[in-house]
């Protein structure tokens, strides 16, 4: 199970209180933060800041996979977000984004980076999951919820 060890239940906020994308980032990276007190903020904010001026990355409908990559981290790591009221985001629909996925490699990274990518793009491609996140009440729950549907694909 690969998405079981970039997130960590510990790095999910299911109440997101950013209002645009820049606040999302950064209340995202804290999520990080709290799970590495190491990761550099300003080295992690740059990176995904970088990669999203090239082009959006809130990729369907509701849905944000901000990215980037940064020797901040060793591997991939990852945080979810869940914004109640939806984030101005730039998004490709025009639409405001609910879910979050944040991803952060290390340059060396770069296959698991993309490995990671591509079965999260499987699982948000189901409509249910993202119902089914939208539900969820805890961080753990959104945690088990990414998990299961990983093993069901």
């Amino acid at each position: 199970m690969l998405l079981s060890k970039v997130f960590n239940p510990k790095a999910v906020n299911i109440d997101l209180q950013s209002e645009d994308k820049d606040e999302v980032f950064e209340e995202l990276i804290e999520e990080l933060v709290n799970v590495n007190p190491s990761l550099d903020r300003a080295a992690a904010l740059d990176a995904v800041r970088e990669r999203e001026s090239k082009m959006s990355t809130g990729i369907m409908s509701g849905i944000a996979v901000p990215h980037g990559k940064t020797s901040a981290v060793k591997d991939v790591r990852g945080a979810v977000g869940i914004s109640r009221t939806g984030i101005d985001y730039d998004a490709l629909d025009g639409k405001p984004v609910h879910l979050v996925f944040m991803l952060l490699s290390s340059p060396e990274s770069s296959e698991l980076h993309l490995r990671v990518l591509k079965r999260l793009a499987r699982i948000l491609q189901n409509p249910k999951f993202y119902n089914a996140l939208m539900e969820q009440t805890n961080p753990e729950a959104v945690y088990d919820l990414i998990c299961k549907y990983e093993t069901d694909l």
